[in-house]
Parts: C-alpha cells; sequence; structure tokens
C-alpha cells in the first residue's frame, strides 16, 4: 500500500467520527419537547406576585402560572427556549376575544407592581435551549402556562423580575 491510500483512508476515519460526533450534538426538538412538557398541569403554582414572595437570591423550586406577555415588549427571544410570563388577569376582564392587556389601562394599572418571569429552559451543556420556544412548545403571546422550576428574585433589581430555570411546562387550552 502506498502512502497516498493510507492517507485517504485516515482521512475518511477522520472525517467519519468527526460525522458521527458532530450527529451528537445535533439537537432533538421531539426528545426535548417530550422530556419538557408536562401531561399534567403541576399542583400549587403560584402567580408571579405570590412567587416573588416565596424567593430570593437563593435558587428554589417553584411553580408559577402566567401569561405569556410582557408589558410593552416582545415576550420571546428569537431561537431560544426563553420567554416571559406576566400575572394571568383574576377576573373575566381580559378573557374577552381580541382584549390587549398590554394596551388596556386597567390591566396596566392592575399589574404595575407584579413581577414579571423570565423563563429559560436549558440543555444538558447548561445553556438555554438554541430552539424558539414559540416552535418548540407550540406557544404565542396571550397563552397561559404553568412552569415548574428553580427561581430566584432579586428586590434590589430596578424592575421586579423573577428569574426562572424551567425544567417543565404544562400549557393550559383555552376554554370553549
Amino acid at each position: 500500500m502506498t502512502f497516498r491510500p493510507v492517507l485517504l483512508l485516515l482521512l475518511a476515519g477522520v472525517a467519519a467520527v468527526a460525522a458521527t460526533a458532530a450527529s451528537g450534538l445535533e439537537i432533538d426538538p421531539a426528545a426535548i419537547r417530550n422530556r419538557l412538557v408536562l401531561p399534567e398541569e403541576p399542583a400549587g403554582a403560584a402567580t408571579p406576585t405570590q412567587a416573588r414572595q416565596k424567593l430570593d437570591a437563593t435558587p428554589r423550586p417553584i411553580v408559577v402560572a402566567g401569561r405569556i406577555g410582557a408589558r410593552g415588549m416582545e415576550p420571546f427571544l428569537d431561537d431560544k427556549a426563553s420567554f416571559v410570563l406576566v400575572e394571568i388577569p383574576a377576573d373575566d376582564h381580559a378573557a374577552k376575544p381580541g382584549h390587549d392587556a398590554d394596551n388596556c389601562p386597567f390591566c396596566k394599572k392592575r399589574t404595575a407592581g407584579a413581577p414579571m418571569t423570565a423563563v429559560q429552559f436549558l440543555g444538558e451543556d447548561g445553556k438555554v435551549i438554541p430552539i424558539d420556544a414559540r416552535k418548540l412548545f407550540g406557544v404565542a403571546k396571550g397563552n397561559d402556562v404553568v412552569v415548574r422550576g428553580a427561581g430566584v428574585f432579586d428586590p434590589k433589581l430596578a424592575i421586579p423580575v423573577i428569574q426562572l430555570t424551567a425544567d417543565g411546562i404544562f400549557i393550559r387550552r383555552p376554554a370553549r
């Protein structure tokens, strides 16, 4: 055997190993969805306001029920399994079709002091999963969800925000 065929065989082997390693890094959205979407709503969900009272700077297990939305900004990060939750109104006022809580003076006043909840889902590498939450979970702005994970709240921040690293999500279906 000459040097050239041995070199080609070696390069082919290296390419095969590299392809196998790279395929191990591929993300399987269906597997992630199956791991994170909960079949039943977790018990004991707190509103963001209630969660703020239970949390501090030390991560603690928490279940939070909220509505995907963010006062005056986009609640999703493109290509990230991340979104923002706000309080679900406690009455039927916001349940009317076409209601936009971001532009409703009554809703704005009621939720002015309520914290937002910044939710992120991490991959095995400890980084935010690089799949848009809208695609990964089939959610949209205005959907009500229950998220389980570890939360922290730092009262020193200028804006009241709960930071929640989630390990499960339950998507509430709208009442018909």
